[in-house]
């Protein structure tokens, strides 16, 4: 896992710097090919400082600190709204803010990268930093009468007709995915900032989950919901159910209360005998599948890939069951035959049903080193 690991840190180091504008490119095409005037993403430029930030803390390479270091600063000179608070979602090729549009899923991601940065460097700012974020998203997007976070807003905070998170998603007020990413978030920045109302949040969110986003009937996560909670859609994402089953339980971990550390062991083996269902002969795990239609996405993307890895050794630490051990590692073996890019380096977006790559971004929006790299380091961690 150190050795995949140092090969995804070096594909990012040595071929994404922007020299000329700053930060690093923003879009490297399947092929290898480098766009020098795409825009730059706020998932993607928070994603680079959560991994290399982790990198530098659980290794101490100096390299890693120092691009880290100029995540961090791109991230406050050009993503950091001075005026509303939160991220933008993106900006030009030099740094230009281009869609002000404040998405809560985005700014959990910047809470997550600058809490994670303070642990590798200790820099007060970045703490100050993490803090404001929470503070802006609280204050923004907080439902304080049923409870959870909206998806997004204007640059000013004002409502906003078009709240998905890319075109693929249902245009609902409230997702699964946002509150996932928003528990990560407040769990790393519990880590450095163990504040009582921090706490209260983290529990609100993992009773949201037990109680509303994960089904009692089938284990799935349900995806979408109206702001009162009304489920919208039944699509079944194999990856998000594999992700879910370790991040709700390390925050569940962090508030060391038993009762609800328990619960959650529970539920992460239901959420990894849902994700089960997704896995094919190979040991590689199917994208998402629509019940309703009875269709199955048949394509193998790369970041389920990394959190079946994780997740199913987590289910091994639970239950020492030696079934989720082998699971994991027919689910790397798929990986090193698969996904991994062994002419250009780092890994493709995904095979379809027949194995072959498809032609997605290396690099983009939403092509990051965070699920794979974040899969090393877990694992390293945990074994």
């Amino acid at each position: 896992m150190q050795q995949e690991l140092n090969n995804i840190l070096a594909f990012w180091a040595n071929n994404t710097i922007d020299e000329t504008n700053g930060g690093f490119t923003g879009r490297i095409t399947g092929s290898n090919t480098r766009d020098p005037f795409a825009l730059k993403g706020a998932v993607l430029n928070t994603r680079i400082l959560w991994t290399f930030s982790a990198a530098c803390r659980l290794l101490g390479a100096p390299q890693y600190r120092s691009l880290a270091a100029r995540a961090w600063e791109y991230i406050r000179d050009h993503f950091i709204d001075q005026q509303h608070g939160g991220l933008y979602w993106t900006v030009d090729y030099t740094g230009r803010a281009v869609d002000t549009k404040k998405q809560v899923y985005a700014i959990a991601f910047g809470v997550y990268a600058c809490s994670e940065y303070y642990k590798a460097t200790g820099d007060a700012a970045a703490r100050e930093m993490a803090v404001s974020l929470y503070h802006d998203i609280r204050t923004h997007a907080r439902d304080h009468s049923l409870g959870g976070y909206f998806e997004a807003f204007t640059a000013d905070w004002q409502p906003i007709a078009d709240q998905r998170l890319s075109q693929k998603d249902a245009n609902e007020k409230k997702s699964m995915n946002t509150h996932l990413h928003v528990l990560e978030a407040w769990t790393t920045l519990y880590e450095i900032w163990p504040q009582a109302q921090l706490l209260e949040d983290i529990q609100e969110l993992l009773d949201i989950f037990s109680d509303k986003i994960i089904s009692g009937e089938t284990h799935h996560l349900l995806l979408f919901f109206s702001d009162d909670w009304q489920v919208k859609g039944d699509t079944v994402s194999y990856g998000h159910d594999i992700e879910a089953a370790w991040l709700l339980l390390e925050a569940a971990t962090v508030t060391r209360n038993e009762g609800l550390i328990n619960k959650f062991k529970n539920l992460a083996l239901q959420l990894t005998a849902a994700a089960q269902e997704g896995i094919d002969s190979d040991g590689g795990l199917w994208y998402e599948y629509e019940p309703q239609q009875q269709h199955l996405v048949k394509e193998k993307h790369w970041w389920p890939q990394a959190e079946a890895v994780v997740g199913f050794i987590n289910a091994w630490q639970i239950t020492q069951d030696a079934q989720y051990l082998q699971l994991a590692t027919r689910n790397w073996a798929f990986i090193q035959q698969f996904i991994l890019d062994k002419q250009n380096g780092e890994w493709h977006w995904g095979v379809d049903a027949n194995g072959h790559p498809l032609q997605e971004d290396k690099v983009g929006l939403w092509k990051c080193p965070y699920h794979n790299g974040r899969a090393c380091m877990q694992i390293m961690e945990r074994i």
